[in-house]
């Protein structure tokens, strides 16, 4: 049994003793090591087996900390952290308290920028470069973008920028949706081998010189071989964008050769100024599972390594799926639905929608903003869009809810799914903050359902309703109740009494009903009586209810799946100051000012106290109370 060379790695400069047949060994133990980590724990596979060769180049030609590689969203990153001395923690990867599925600062000095969305690479390297500059340092930067990540806006934005710029900084497209086809790569190949040698630049600038000094005619003759040179570049080399922003192009390249990438990437670092390398990469390389579907592999679950199967548990079908279905159901009597995903179908539960109306159907790619002012175009057309996205997501186009969609109430619905937390992707992408970044826009309705069933009327209500509404439900597997066959609006503002009592009331919204249910029939047994209302709306708020409730029983605790500033909880403490009833009893339970950490979700709602046995405790800590039969009980003490 030979010895794995990964065992022997420590540190990046161990790789840089290998032979070339030593690297092509490492880079299969390091895929086999991905595969059966993520087999376990679950995590992106498809994107870093793409990356094993490209990670190895750009570590055998840069030293990091000293240089710097920034990775894009950073979910193709495992290779780089088995590199940088973290092979020993690797099997914790994504588990709580362990090694994080993204680059983070706070875990190795090699990790140069914490990432975790799309398309911030190369700003982030702008940035480190043109500090780097100041400092009047000769080390490297690099940023590494993927061919999704390009068609975010922000990306062009920098690479505008860093050509302006004109400083030392090399951008690497890992592109993995094309083919390596031979004539193009042998191409380019020469292409890029003749721009890279020093040789070439300088007998251009001589021929140039000499052709110019011709009496009469030279300026004319070296403007016209400008323009055929120029004229031949726009045909037969696919870098001319990324060299009108100003840079250098290098490829495109095979991203499973090594020793040509190794190459490439140090002609880069010798050029200087902006430089682009054009990877050609596949998703999945090295798995077959992984290598035919790629999108299946890119985030996956738990699986079953010889088959690619995933570990699924008997259960309800997903709020994803419900949504997705519901949708569909509903565009089939409505021609005026229509649906936006930026690079999401499957993920947002799309697909079904796309399959059956694909003239109605939109991807936008990684292009949030834009999806959103699209629909507000959409919407203005007399449609009613529906922007499908993961909540952590729509972060990212917050002027354009507010000021294209808000301010001029088009009747735009944002679906946020992942609302609350998504568990294993971490801080990056728990959906936390979607209520106050939102409930405070004029014209916004936010809905957040119990369950499944309840997802379904909030959607019926969202197309039939005039205006902005947001829609937020939770990652995983529904509650499992029985689905209405007949759809019905709900009233806009409305809340729903689940449970009567006088002694105290849990006002509860979304994903936190049911363990506030559960919590009221615990605290029964010892004899507290307790109202729990199912909030349904975040906004507005159902007033009468809630002012009711905080006359009539003996105080109010609010309970969200998301953080306690600007949150559900605030609205409804800001509704009890409006009406002068900020001396009741009152509590806000969720989560506090700081960000989550990865872990399973089960667990992170345990240690934020939004379980039943959490809710329990927080009523007990807070609100003392006299246990007796039914009726309204005397609160002996009250803690805000």
């Amino acid at each position: 049994m030979r010895t794995r060379l990964l065992d022997k790695l420590n540190s990046p400069r161990d790789i840089r003793k290998f032979e070339h047949r030593e690297l092509q060994q490492l880079a299969e133990e390091i895929r086999q090591e991905i595969i059966e980590t993520v087999a376990s724990n679950g995590g992106h596979l498809a994107p870093n087996l793409g990356v094993v060769e490209l990670t190895l180049a750009l570590h055998l030609v840069f030293e990091t900390p000293r240089d710097k590689i920034v990775w894009d969203v950073g979910h193709q990153s495992y290779v780089h952290k088995l590199l940088t001395g973290r092979r020993n923690e690797f099997h914790t990867l994504r588990q709580l308290d362990g090694i994080s599925g993204f680059p983070k600062r706070t875990e190795s000095d090699h990790d140069a920028f914490d990432t975790g969305h799309s398309s911030t690479s190369i700003s982030a390297a702008v940035g480190m470069a043109a500090a780097r500059d100041l400092k009047q340092d000769e080390s490297s930067v690099v940023a590494v973008i993927g061919d999704g990540a390009l068609t975010g806006g922000m990306a062009f934005e920098a690479l505008n920028h860093a050509g302006h710029l004109g400083t030392n900084l090399i951008v690497v497209l890992n592109d993995n949706e094309m083919s390596i086809a031979e004539n193009v790569g042998a191409l380019s190949g020469y292409l890029s081998r003749m721009r890279s040698d020093p040789k070439y630049f300088k007998g251009k600038e001589d021929i140039e010189h000499i052709i110019s000094r011709i009496p009469r005619i030279g300026p004319n003759v070296v403007r016209v071989l400008e323009r055929i040179k120029d004229s031949f570049k726009y045909l037969v080399v696919p870098g001319m964008l990324f060299e009108e922003l100003g840079f250098t192009y290098f490829g495109p390249i095979d991203g499973h050769n090594t020793a040509a990438i190794r190459q490439v990437l140090q002609d880069a670092k010798n050029h200087g100024g902006p430089v682009l390398v054009h990877v050609l990469t596949r998703k999945g390389k090295g798995y077959q599972p992984a290598e035919t579907n790629p999108d299946k592999f890119h985030g996956i679950s738990p699986f079953e390594v010889k088959t690619g199967e995933v570990h699924k548990e008997d259960g309800p079908p997903s709020y994803t799926e419900i949504f997705g279905g519901a949708l569909t159901d509903l565009a089939k009597d409505n021609l005026e639905i229509l649906a936006i995903t930026a690079a999401m179908p499957s993920g947002t539960g799309l697909n079904r929608f796309a399959k059956e109306f694909p003239q109605r159907f939109f991807d936008v790619g990684i292009a949030e903003q834009h999806a959103v002012t699209m629909a507000a175009g959409m919407a203005t057309q007399g449609f009613k869009p529906v922007v499908a996205v993961y909540s952590t997501f729509l972060q990212r186009a917050y002027d354009q809810v507010l000021h294209d969609v808000c301010l001029q109430k088009l009747p735009v619905i944002l679906a946020l799914d992942r609302a609350g937390f998504v568990g294993e992707d971490g801080p990056t992408h728990h959906g936390v903050f979607d209520l106050a970044y939102l409930r405070h826009i004029p014209n916004m309705i936010i809905m957040a359902p119990k369950d499944e069933n309840e997802l379904r009327h909030m959607l019926k209500t969202a197309v039939d309703y005039a205006g902005p509404v947001t829609l937020r439900y939770p990652r995983g597997a529904g509650v499992g109740v029985p689905l209405d066959a007949k759809l019905d609006s709900l009233p806009i503002g409305r809340a729903e009494i689940l449970r009567p009592g006088q002694t105290l009331t849990l006002l509860a919204l979304g994903t936190m009903v049911y363990p506030a249910l559960e919590a009221a029939e615990i605290l029964a047994e010892q004899g507290i009586d307790l109202r729990v209302i199912n909030a349904r709306f975040a906004k507005p708020l159902d007033e009468e209810a809630i002012l009711e409730a905080a006359r009539n029983t003996g105080g109010i605790l609010t309970i969200e799946e998301h953080a306690l500033h600007g949150g559900f909880g605030s609205g409804v403490m800001e509704l009890l100051e409006a009406h002068n009833l900020k001396a009741i009893p009152f509590k806000r339970l969720g989560i506090p000012d700081e960000f989550v950490e990865h872990g399973p979700i089960k667990v992170l709602r345990e240690k934020f106290g939004l379980s039943a046995e959490g809710i329990v405790a927080a009523v007990l800590e807070n609100f003392k109370l006299s246990r007796r039969t039914p009726g309204k009980a005397k609160i002996l003490i009250g803690n805000n």
